[in-house]
């Protein structure tokens, strides 16, 4: 079994119930597990790693993504739109992804979180075009592997096409049995039930305004036969909550109720913008998680969700990049560092950085149902970030190194990444994949898939 002791961290955050922060820290990983935290640890490693000048802690979680949306940023027709006008031209370009551009665009997302300080990620595939899409998430689960990432795959769908009343083209839809029974064999063959698990897998239906209430009703069902988590797009918009109270006479949370996703403590939502007291506490009784996606919201003028309230009812809140499309970005730190900023517009003291960094890390953890990641301490997951902070671009911050990953520097990137005890960034780089050739297989997708859509 091969050995990793990080030592001498200027600060090493452990981000555990205790939230020591350990000046000259030193952390000693044994394979997957992290064995001993602590200062002038006196133990031989096969590797080391002087964490000197750097800031450690546990590597991030990212609870909300679109990994194929990677090929589609900053498209200069959605610059400037809404959510709704922002997926019905995008969905049209969308149609016409195929394995190679999912296998490019969930490398390159992937690998842009490792080297933003992120371990594990979830993603939301919900786009199955007619043609060639039957193995989709089999080929994220695959790239996955390959980068290194620690990853909760979510089987996405939608069943409402746009001759129903929803909105995306019927040629992306599938029918409710075929959806289930895909969920069935992506939960057999890859949901990692064992401590440390590299591969999870969640059931997902795209939203409310995308496929239908018999398909939520027996995702619920099918999730709690299965023992499996759920995951869905919620009162995002104003115009999602119109979309509902005029098709279901109800409210986001409220329809979601209703078909059984908020009483087993195994679903969690992303956005949850337009969520009220009421509905909060409903959702910290019920262990209902929430993926912040602020960078997203801001970008397509949702509006912020209300985060310290949900803090105040205990609602689990973790943090999400979101898509490519809508983010422009798969960086983790960033994300971090804009939820700390965004909840100071009314109070200052709503987010301090350490929040935003718990929320990032644990908060990410529980949201995803797991024990085994989120801190540095003995028997968990050794999932680490290494960030330097000893440059031009962090001159003047010594005295709190930790908040200064938020409030300061020019560059996100970590100095290394470790994920369940294998270095997967060092030096800044991935090592698991050439970056070159990864930017020029994804833009050569990005390309194809431009073409195809006539864009």
């Amino acid at each position: 079994m091969k050995t990793l002791l990080i030592k001498n961290a200027l600060v090493l955050a452990t981000m555990d119930d205790s939230g020591r922060e350990i000046k000259g820290g030193d952390v000693y990983i044994e394979g997957p597990e992290i064995k001993k935290v602590g200062r002038g640890l006196k133990v031989k490693a096969d590797t080391v790693i002087d964490a000197a000048g750097c800031v450690v802690m546990p590597g991030m979680v990212n609870t909300h993504h679109h990994l194929y949306q990677t090929l589609t940023r900053n498209l200069p027709k959605v610059q400037d739109a809404e959510l709704f006008d922002w997926l019905v031209y995008l969905y049209d370009i969308w149609k016409h992804v195929n394995p190679e551009a999912i296998y490019a665009s969930t490398q390159a997302g992937l690998g842009e979180l490792l080297l933003t300080g992120c371990t594990t990620s979830s993603d939301h595939l919900y786009l199955f075009p007619e043609k060639n899409s039957g193995f989709f998430i089999d080929t994220q689960i695959e790239a996955a592997r390959a980068v290194g990432m620690r990853f909760t795959a979510t089987r996405g769908s939608m069943s409402r096409g746009r001759s129903k009343g929803g909105l995306p083209p019927d040629s992306v839809v599938q029918k409710e049995d075929f959806i289930l029974k895909d969920c069935e064999r992506l939960i057999n063959k890859f949901h990692g039930r064992e401590k440390f698990a590299m591969t999870n897998v969640a059931m997902a239906p795209c939203s409310p305004f995308s496929v239908t209430t018999e398909l939520l009703k027996l995702t619920a069902e099918m999730a709690k036969k299965w023992g499996v988590r759920m995951h869905t797009h919620l009162a995002e918009t104003k115009d999602e909550e119109a979309f509902c109270k005029k098709l279901f006479k109800m409210r986001p949370l409220e329809y979601m109720e209703s078909v059984g996703w908020v009483e087993e403590g195994n679903a969690w939502f992303a956005h949850c913008v337009y969520i009220n007291e009421a509905e909060a506490k409903r959702m910290g009784h019920t262990h209902t998680g929430v993926a912040h996606c602020p960078c997203s919201n801001l970008r397509l003028g949702s509006g912020i969700a209300p985060i310290p309230m949900f803090l105040k009812h205990n609602v689990p809140v973790g943090l999400g990049v979101d898509g490519s499309a809508s983010n422009d970005s798969s960086d983790m730190l960033g994300e971090a560092r804009q939820c700390m900023l965004v909840h100071r517009l009314e109070n200052v003291k709503a987010m301090p950085a350490r929040k935003a960094l718990e929320l990032a890390t644990r908060g990410g953890a529980a949201v995803l149902g797991r024990k085994d990641i989120g801190s540095i301490e003995p028997g968990k997951a050794a999932d680490i970030a290494v960030f330097d902070v000893s440059g031009l671009d962090y001159i003047g911050s010594k005295s709190d190194p930790l908040a200064s990953l938020l409030f300061c520097g020019a560059s996100h990137r970590t100095k290394y990444t470790v994920v369940n005890g294998k270095v997967v960034v060092k030096n800044g780089r991935l090592t698991q994949v050439d970056e070159a050739k990864l930017t020029e297989r994804a833009n050569k997708a990005a390309s194809l898939l431009y073409r195809k859509a006539g864009v």
